[in-house]
């Protein structure tokens, strides 16, 4: 029987329920967890440094990749000397540290990782100790700010600031944890971060901001652009392998393009077959799914680069936080 993880997760049901008490026992390994690096101090070791968490509290993509593009910028805008570390999801050997350098092959960092280099003027190293992939960072660059790319659950690595993404449509699904629902920890970890920020338009939530696109870019030839509005209309093999497709097709619906929908698994490796439509219509993805694709035929494939706007209160809260820390 093949399960409909989205259909459990994101609405009331009697397998969720079923699940239940694996779900008590996971809420409740997760709350000891972080007592024990509480009560333990086993997190301390990094000094004369600002570390800053972005993460999220639910399984899959809540948008936060494209905020921590924006938050770097904005921290390397203020002239703080600015590292991020990441965990590298999607590379073939995650158990070893390694720096991402613009010429790496996102086999070796991690397809967001490597997105991330080229869109931020900063060092990035990724690893799975995420403690030591800022302290590695912090001895070689003497950073003033480390922003650390989904660890809010890591709580081996000391935090100064702790920033939430929730996704302003999906929000928290039927509000149970592991596995019976989307929750890495319940919903009232949320009131112990610093900032709770939802990505789309929800009025819930003080602090918003959204995915807004830029012109799409050829994968053969970045210096050509198109408007992603002159598919209008057209038909075209939209490509996914991010923790939210729907969100990426709807925006290209949104304008009017007839999608034929794609969907990969989250940090998917692409062969170029996966690519092979039988058809000249052509292929848009995402600029995660981008960076892995660089080496294939690739005339007719084209990224859509994803950047975040934020609302004037999210701004203005940010500067505050960055302020604090010059």
């Amino acid at each position: 029987m093949i399960i409909d993880i989205e259909k459990l997760w994101y609405s009331k049901n009697i397998l969720s329920i079923f699940l239940l008490p694996l779900s008590w026992l996971f809420q409740l390994a997760s709350f000891l967890r972080r007592s024990f690096y509480k009560v333990f101090h086993t997190n301390a070791g990094i000094e004369d440094v600002c570390i800053i968490i972005v993460g999220n509290i639910t399984v899959g993509g809540a948008g936060k990749t494209p905020f921590v593009v924006y938050l770097a910028q904005c921290c390397i805008q203020q002239g703080l000397k600015t590292g991020v570390v990441a965990r590298g999801y999607g590379r073939t050997d995650e158990s070893y540290l390694v720096e991402v350098l613009n010429d790496s092959d996102a086999v070796e960092v991690g397809d967001e990782a490597l997105m991330l280099k080229q869109q931020i003027s900063c060092p990035i190293t990724v690893a799975a100790d995420r403690r030591k992939a800022a302290m590695y960072l912090n001895d070689k660059y003497d950073l003033d700010v480390i922003i650390c790319d989904d660890g809010l659950q890591h709580y081996n690595l000391a935090r100064d600031y702790e920033i939430a993404v929730v996704d302003g449509e999906r929000e928290f699904g039927n509000g149970r944890c592991l596995p019976a629902g989307p929750l890495r920890e319940p919903v009232s970890r949320l009131n112990q971060v610093d900032i709770v920020i939802c990505n789309g338009k929800n009025a819930a939530y003080e602090y918003q901001y959204t995915a807004i696109h830029n012109n799409l870019v050829s994968l053969a030839n970045s210096s050509e652009n198109k408007a992603l509005e002159q598919f209008s209309s057209k038909k075209v093999h939209a490509v996914a392998g991010i923790g939210n497709p729907k969100r990426f097709f709807v925006m290209l619906e949104d304008v009017g393009i007839r999608v034929i929908p794609h969907i990969f698994p989250d940090h998917h490796a692409y062969k170029q077959s996966d690519l092979e439509f039988n058809d000249k219509l052509p292929i848009i993805m995402t600029e995660k799914d981008a960076v892995k694709c660089k080496h294939f035929n690739k005339d007719y494939i084209w990224y859509l680069p994803i950047k975040v706007m934020p609302n004037d209160k999210l701004e203005k809260r940010i500067s505050q936080l960055l302020e604090g820390i010059s």
